[in-house]
C-alpha cells in the first residue's frame, strides 16, 4: 500500500494503491505512519520524494471513511497526514504528477517543495460533500498558493488543470512524465548537503507553517462538529458504487 525505498541519502514514499486511486483511506494513513516513522529513525536520509502510482497521486479519503466521520466514529483529528510531512526532520518534495484531491492534494501540498503536472486536475473537494475543509488545509494552503487562489479552490471546491496554478506558488508546474524525474534532480541537489544543516534549514523553514497547522486545528474541528454530520447524505449521494 505505501512503498519505502532509500539510496543515497533519498528516500521515496510511494502511495501504491492505484486501484483505489491512493485513496487515504485507514489502512493507508496507518501506513504512511509507519513510512514517515521509519524515517525518522534513519540519519541516512537527507530528503523524501512523496509520489503516487498510477494516474491519481491521491483521491484524498474514501466514502467508508467520510460516513466513519459524519457518524462521528472517527474523529477528524485522528487524520492529520500534514503532520508527517510537516514533522518530518528533512524536507519533502512532493511529486504530484497525477491527480490530487481532497486530503490527497492537501498532503501534497504539506511539503517543502512542489510539483504537479500540467495536465492534471487538482482541487479542494471538501465543500462539494457538504462539509469544510479538515487536514490543517484552512490555513496550510495558503503558505503554497495565493491566498485568494486558496480561498476561491476552498469555497467553489473547483478542480483545475495543473497548468492552471503556474506562478500561483507551486514550486513546479511540468508535463506529467517529467514531475517524478524533475523531483528526483531537486532532490539529488539537496541531498548532497550534510544532513545537520539540512535538518537544521528544515526545522527553521517549516516552522511557520507547523504553527499554521497546529492553530488550524481547532477551528477545523468547530466547523466539522457543525457540518460533518449534515453532510453523510450527501456522502452517500455523491459516491456512487
Amino acid at each position: 500500500m505505501v512503498r519505502l525505498t532509500a539510496s543515497h541519502g533519498i528516500a521515496s514514499v510511494t502511495l501504491a494503491d492505484p486501484g483505489s486511486a491512493n485513496a487515504l483511506g485507514e489502512p493507508m494513513v496507518h501506513a504512511l505512519q509507519h513510512a514517515f516513522e521509519t524515517l525518522d529513525r534513519d540519519s541516512g536520509v537527507r530528503v523524501v520524494v512523496l509520489t503516487g502510482e498510477g494516474d491519481t497521486f491521491s483521491c484524498g479519503a474514501p466514502r467508508e471513511l467520510l460516513l466513519r466521520l459524519a457518524a462521528g466514529e472517527v474523529r477528524p483529528t485522528d487524520i492529520l497526514l500534514p503532520r508527517l510531512l510537516l514533522d518530518c526532520p528533512v524536507p519533502v518534495v512532493a511529486a504530484m504528477a497525477g491527480h490530487a484531491t481532497g486530503g490527497g492534494f492537501a498532503l501534497g501540498l504539506a511539503a517543502d517543495i512542489v510539483l504537479i503536472g500540467d495536465d492534471s486536475r487538482y482541487g479542494f473537494t471538501f465543500m462539494n460533500l457538504g462539509f469544510t475543509p479538515g487536514m490543517g488545509t484552512t490555513r496550510l494552503c495558503e503558505h503554497v498558493l495565493s491566498a485568494a487562489v486558496a480561498h476561491e479552490l476552498l469555497y467553489t471546491g473547483e478542480l483545475r488543470r495543473g497548468r492552471a496554478f503556474a506562478g500561483s506558488g507551486i514550486n513546479h508546474v511540468l508535463p506529467r512524465h517529467e514531475v517524478e524525474a524533475a523531483a528526483q534532480d531537486i532532490a539529488a541537489r539537496i541531498a548532497d548537503k550534510p544532513r545537520q544543516a539540512v535538518t537544521a534549514l528544515k526545522r527553521t523553514l517549516s516552522l511557520p507553517r507547523r504553527r499554521a497547522f497546529e492553530a488550524s486545528i481547532t477551528h477545523e474541528s468547530f466547523m466539522h462538529q457543525i457540518t460533518l454530520g449534515a453532510a453523510a447524505r450527501r456522502i452517500q449521494d455523491e459516491y456512487v458504487e
